[in-house]
């Protein structure tokens, strides 16, 4: 009876270990989009710099699941813009390449309305979540973003 107690125990501690621990190589800091007005267009300006190959495509998805039209610029960005998204995304390699971390700036005007980061503490270390995709990874971040708007 004792061994069947403890199995029950230690088949609920082994998972909440588990996302205790992915979630402790991983960080996630968002500040909504703050913005009063029913803007539904971003335009994104293309960085040549990043390397992670899915990172436009993830971004472009997430911004329509959040309802959102978008135009991707180089340059200065066009007169029909409502809002302005930036980004970064940085690849770590152990064994293969994977995103380790990325940033998300929206602006209106020159001014910062909203804020997304995600960044694997330590590049992930030992963690299998790691070698996630970009989609995974980033879905979060996105939708944070947008929250409540």
């Amino acid at each position: 009876m004792h061994l069947r107690v403890l199995a029950n125990r230690l088949a609920l501690l082994v998972p909440l270990s588990l996302a205790f621990v992915l979630a402790a190589c991983t960080s996630i800091i968002v500040r909504p989009l703050d913005y009063d007005s029913q803007a539904r267009f971003i335009c994104i300006q293309v960085n040549p710099k990043v390397i992670v190959t899915d990172c436009l495509p993830v971004l472009r998805e997430g911004l329509t699941r959040n309802n959102f039209s978008s135009q991707m610029f180089q340059g200065k960005p066009p007169e029909t813009c409502d809002l302005v998204l930036t980004y970064t995304a940085l690849r770590s390699w152990d064994f293969a390449p994977y995103l380790s971390h990325a940033e998300l700036r929206l602006e209106m005007n020159g001014q910062e309305v909203g804020y997304g980061e995600f960044h694997l503490k330590g590049k992930g270390g030992y963690s299998m979540y790691k070698w996630q995709g970009t989609k995974t990874k980033m879905d979060p971040v996105i939708d944070q973003l947008f929250e409540g708007y």
